[in-house]
């Protein structure tokens, strides 16, 4: 690589979060938010905000998840 050519910085925020609880949320996708502690919390999403989620189970409470205990989540 020559010397004016610098790389760039990856992009630290895509916007694709948004896109896709948006589209969990109106398909009512069930899925699967593993937390830091390693629990699994199953239901669908209702809402989402900038800090956390309110998922939705059957037979149990609906849960707000903070953003920042989730480690991920998949589609069940």
């Amino acid at each position: 690589m020559e010397p004016s050519q610098k790389k760039t910085k990856p992009v630290e925020q895509t916007l694709e979060e948004p896109k896709y609880l948006k589209h969990l949320i109106e398909s009512q996708t069930r899925v699967c938010v593993r937390l830091d502690d390693d629990t699994d919390v199953y239901g669908t999403i209702e809402y989402y905000d900038a800090a956390f989620i309110r998922v939705t189970r059957e037979g149990a409470p609906n849960l707000f998840l903070f953003k920042d205990n989730i480690k991920y989540l998949y589609e069940v």
